[in-house]
């Protein structure tokens, strides 16, 4: 989720549980402590383009974490922000452990997958429920909170939390509704698809994408969930099989290996860009939710070293035409 909601986030849960004389700085302790897990960013090597992708949402998003990072998190606010208003560092921790804990969750909630239980385990939960940028998510939270602070009013606060707890609900509603749709259209096409998931299109709960998987092929569709049910046929493109698309490719190759780490970001949804036979691509995101025009994939090179790493691209077309055409779909026209 984007930096904005896990702050606010992180703050109305810590508000929701102080009285009005620690608000504000129960507030600036939850902002702070709810964007702290994505600090993870930073990992970054220029020599290895996707390490950034395995630590992303990892160990700092980790609910075993929790106690750790919000301990962090209170060493360092506490002094800066909480000492000098007579707080405890008990007490900045737990409202630093309240924000701190909403950020693995709500991320749960989006499409990128996240590792709540490592060590314990590497699986990426993704429960696709909302858009990592959402604004009928987060303005009602930002609105909430801004009056919550200003009247001094905790039970604001404790509404915003409902709100963020009641939206993605709705959002699995949604997300169901979506997947029916997408296997009644794989019935129609007389598919009988082995994996198929929905995920919400770029801010909003209402125009999905749904994906799935047959044999050969991956598909993928438009589809409006409101009161009634429109869909938008979309695409379709071959899996990825090295053996055929990649020959040259050495399997002890550094290139080979990223393939590996790509595939298990993208949770092996992988093809080759029909635009460029040396790009593979992940399938499950696009601009517009009935197109394969991925956002990103990896780059290689047949003249590369057997060290060599494959690049990280990305690529958003949000040109007018393309903005017109999501916009038509979202109003259902």
């Amino acid at each position: 989720m984007d930096p904005l909601t896990q702050g606010v986030l992180g703050a109305a849960l810590s508000q929701s549980a102080s009285n009005k004389n620690h608000l504000l700085v129960a507030g600036a302790l939850g902002l702070l402590a709810g964007m702290a897990p994505d600090l993870d960013v930073l990992i970054q090597s220029s020599n290895d383009p996707l390490l950034f992708l395995e630590y992303h949402r990892r160990f700092t998003h980790s609910l075993l974490f929790i106690p750790f990072g919000s301990l962090l998190c209170g060493l360092v606010l506490h002094p800066l922000i909480a000492k000098r208003q007579r707080f405890s560092f008990k007490q900045s921790w737990l409202y630093c452990a309240l924000g701190y804990s909403t950020h693995a969750l709500l991320d749960a909630c989006t499409t990128y997958g996240t590792q709540l239980l490592w060590p314990l385990s590497t699986e990426r939960f993704a429960w696709n429920t909302i858009s990592v940028i959402d604004p009928l998510f987060t303005l009602p939270l930002l609105i909430l909170l801004f009056f919550a602070t200003l009247k001094r009013t905790p039970w604001l606060a404790r509404i915003a939390f409902a709100w963020a707890l009641l939206y993605p609900s709705l959002g699995m509603i949604q997300r169901d509704r979506a997947e029916a749709a997408g296997w009644h259209l794989a019935e129609q096409r007389q598919h009988t698809p082995a994996r198929l998931e929905a995920k919400p299109s770029f801010g909003n709960i209402l125009l999905w994408k749904v994906v799935y998987e047959t044999e050969h092929r991956y598909f993928v569709d438009a589809v409006r969930v409101g009161t009634s049910v429109k869909t938008y046929p979309g695409e379709s493109i071959t899996r990825l099989k090295i053996s055929r698309d990649l020959p040259w490719l050495t399997p002890d190759s550094q290139q080979a290996k990223d393939i590996e780490r790509f595939r298990r970001f993208s949770d092996d949804y992988l093809a080759q860009d029909p635009n460029d036979a040396m790009r593979i691509v992940d399938v499950r995101y696009s601009m517009l939710p009935n197109q394969i025009n991925p956002l990103w994939g990896i780059t290689l090179y047949p003249s590369a070293d057997k060290t060599q790493h494959a690049k990280y691209t990305t690529h958003r077309d949000n040109s007018p035409v393309n903005r017109e055409a999501f916009l038509s779909m979202l109003l259902g026209e």
